[in-house]
């Protein structure tokens, strides 16, 4: 079943529940996914990709209603990440992360920061909905340094 079609299927039960806060989640995701479909980019489409550029906005806003002491803002913006949340595969964690970006620089053989690049470029790929990509650049960046 795609993303859209569980989404479809969440905002009817949450209507159903009378969620307010979730529902606001829900259709946050399905109107993203429906322009992702209507920008013509959907044979590159990525539903995990997709997710977590949701959660990278959220935290963003969080981390300004956070500075600016709007604490009621905030809390929605959590409870929105967290809803996005459920829809993405679980999660790596740090340890997990390290261990197999070293694995991907020993494969490449790859030395020094010119290599990033392409070390990014697989685990990206590999981790694709299961780690966040500046948490994945900044474990490179120290590894490669």
């Amino acid at each position: 079943m795609s993303l859209k079609n569980i989404i479809d299927k969440e905002i009817k039960e949450s209507m159903f529940q009378k969620n307010k806060s979730r529902l606001i989640a829900l259709r946050a995701i399905k109107a993203a996914i429906l322009l992702e479909e209507k920008s013509g980019s959907s044979h590159n489409f990525n539903e995990n990709q997709l997710l977590m550029k949701l959660i990278k906005q959220r935290k963003d806003s969080l981390t300004l209603y956070k500075e600016q002491s709007r604490s009621d803002l905030a809390i929605k913006e959590e409870e929105e990440i967290n809803i996005i949340n459920e829809f993405l595969p679980k999660q790596m964690n740090e340890s997990e992360l390290i261990d197999q970006i070293s694995k991907i620089i020993n494969s490449v053989n790859a030395t020094s920061m010119k290599d990033m690049g392409k070390v990014m470029g697989i685990a990206t790929k590999k981790f694709n909905g299961k780690a966040d990509n500046g948490k994945i650049a900044q474990i490179i960046k120290e590894k490669l340094n």
